[in-house]
């Protein structure tokens, strides 16, 4: 692989809570020049298989991604797995894990609405609902839009399917770790300053989760992303060069259910990019 001139390892597509098929992905990288890129739906591997299936040899480099809802004693913790194998035991049994426990949510928010609102939806459409790979709020969410029960998917999310409080389950943040490391990939935070993407986790906070997940095998950190702030990312890569840890690059692309722009990663050219995102490139460079 030459080196790559513009680098987007963050998006999902309809395999979890992206607009964009596979297929439309791959189009949407091309178009927006992108020359490396990793699509990481959340708890699944069928985008991934998607994309190795339809690239051809003339398509930006791809590598194998996904991302893993975590949660512990400490906290909720989104991990991106990079460039596993997706025929490996151990990633497989990671999704299935994360798919079991997404369904269950599903199916206690359906409950949760149906009790408290009165929002009750046909067989055929629950149905299609807990068919999906990997279904969650925003699915829930357009749903009660279609049927009327809310004006907008936020409105949705925020008045209604936000308002239930339960004893949810979550992978485990050494659990993802280890089957990535397992299935051969690279595990990484995602977008760390975040968290679990409602968080803002900043300084001695940031050192000592940062810490304590390298203890478990964390490799890498998303030190560029499409909402971070210089001085986010800049933060973010301190950590990386004091705990030796890659740095990756992402924008979190979901098509239409986000405001965020495919390649809108903060990075620029990778060329000038900092060390830590190089040693990444170089470790990543025989799974593309």
């Amino acid at each position: 692989m030459k080196s790559p001139e513009k680098i987007d390892l963050h998006m999902h597509t309809t395999v979890s809570d992206g607009t964009d098929t596979p297929e439309e992905i791959l189009t949407r990288v091309k178009e927006a020049g992108i020359t490396l890129f990793a699509v990481s739906d959340h708890d699944a591997v069928k985008g991934s298989l998607a994309i190795l299936r339809l690239r051809t040899p003339e398509d930006p480099a791809f590598l194998t991604g996904a991302e893993f809802s975590c949660k512990d004693e400490e906290g909720k913790y989104h991990i991106l797995g990079y460039g596993y194998d997706p025929d490996a035991k151990a990633i497989l049994r990671l999704v299935q894990t994360g798919h079991r426990y997404r369904i269950r949510k599903v199916l206690a928010r359906l409950d949760f609405i149906k009790n408290k609102f009165g929002f009750d939806f046909p067989p055929e459409e629950l149905d299609r609902l807990l068919a999906m790979d990997n279904p969650g709020k925003p699915h829930i969410a357009n749903l009660m839009v279609r049927f009327g029960y809310a004006k907008t998917k936020e409105q949705a999310i925020e008045e209604f399917i936000n308002k239930i409080r339960f004893r949810s389950e979550y992978i485990r943040p050494e659990e993802a770790v280890e089957h990535i490391l397992a299935a051969g990939g690279i595990p990484v935070l995602a977008h760390p300053t975040y968290g679990d993407g409602d968080q803002l986790i900043l300084g001695e906070n940031m050192d000592r989760r940062i810490r304590r997940l390298t203890g478990f095998g964390l490799q890498g950190v998303e030190a560029f992303y499409s909402g971070f702030t210089k001085k986010m990312s800049e933060e973010i890569l301190g950590f990386a060069e004091r705990y030796g840890l890659y740095a990756t690059a992402g924008s979190d692309y979901h098509g239409k259910n986000k405001l965020v722009v495919l390649g809108d990663t903060g990075l620029g050219d990778p060329a000038e990019g900092p060390a830590c995102l190089h040693r990444f490139l170089d470790a990543i460079r025989d799974r593309l």
